[in-house]
């Protein structure tokens, strides 16, 4: 680990020590600089979580990746700065079939400070928070034009948001994730970091993804196409989307333009429909 190459990677200044000001300012940059991505899937590789590698990939070559990779890696950060920090678990719900994945389905982080429990998260894609959520409250915790709580059930915790969409109207709390505070490794995610690279029941086997904040908004590209939102407020806030169909060719320069990623082998753009898990959870 080079934290100072790691801070210079996501345009970060080094702070006053682990205090929670840095915490939030650390989750947020890393968000706007390390695309969320499973280029690799797509392109001839194979993604292994061993730490040097992740560092290697997404501070040397200014990569991104997915939970396993992005949130394993900040782990080692704010380790390395002197936060107390835990992996723990997540179990991501089903657009599809309202079920919940498998255990260590998702990567996900505590972080204490200042005798306080934050949930950090920069591997969850779209619908990424990006500031750390408050683990000690219940209560909605409105980052712009969203909202999410946490909320517990018999030991279990539900991350919960009001989605993007029609944010002037009344809005249904729906659940992301569910997850426990039973500490885990990195090692302990490798059999599921292998079934998303290869099951056809997994969002990163059937679709090739990059996504990245930006401070109006965010940019996704996904299989051929590439998907621009824009966030307005006030009485008429919400969502402006744009789509834009790509050809093949495209896309090597889209990658690079927009999302600042040279990928070192051909990339075989996917957009295929997923089967749905047979078990439930």
């Amino acid at each position: 680990m080079d934290v100072g190459e790691y801070l210079s990677r996501i345009g970060f200044e080094p702070g006053p020590g682990p205090t929670l000001e840095t915490l939030r300012s650390l989750h947020t940059r890393h968000l706007l600089s390390v695309p969320f991505e499973n280029l690799t899937v797509h392109s001839g590789g194979l993604i292994r979580l061993d730490l040097l590698l992740l560092f290697n990939k997404i501070v040397k070559q200014r990569r991104g990746g997915f939970c396993y990779e992005n949130n394993g890696l900040f782990s080692w950060l704010l380790a390395g700065l002197g936060f107390q920090v835990t992996l723990l678990s997540g179990q991501v719900k089903n657009g599809f079939t309202g079920c919940y994945g498998p255990p260590l389905d998702h990567l996900i982080l505590m972080v204490v400070v200042e005798g306080r429990r934050w949930l950090c998260d920069v591997g969850f894609g779209s619908a990424a928070f990006s500031s750390p959520l408050s683990l000690d409250t219940a209560d909605p915790q409105e980052q712009g034009h969203r909202a999410y709580r946490i909320r517990e059930d018999t030991g279990t915790f539900y991350l919960e948001w009001q989605g993007d969409e029609n944010s002037n109207e009344h809005k249904d709390w729906d659940a992301l994730y569910k997850f426990t505070f039973e500490p885990q490794s990195l090692e302990d995610f490798s059999e599921m970091c292998v079934y998303h690279q290869s099951s056809p029941s997994s969002i990163f086997f059937c679709k090739s993804v990059c996504t990245l904040l930006k401070p109006e908004g965010r940019v996704s590209y996904v299989g051929r196409r590439l998907i621009t939102k824009t966030f307005t407020t006030g009485a008429t806030g919400g969502v402006m989307k744009h789509s834009r169909d790509l050809k093949d060719e495209e896309i090597p320069l889209v990658l690079q333009e927009v999302f600042g990623i040279v990928l070192p082998s051909p990339l075989t753009p996917k957009d295929e429909e997923i089967t749905l898990p047979q078990v439930k959870y």
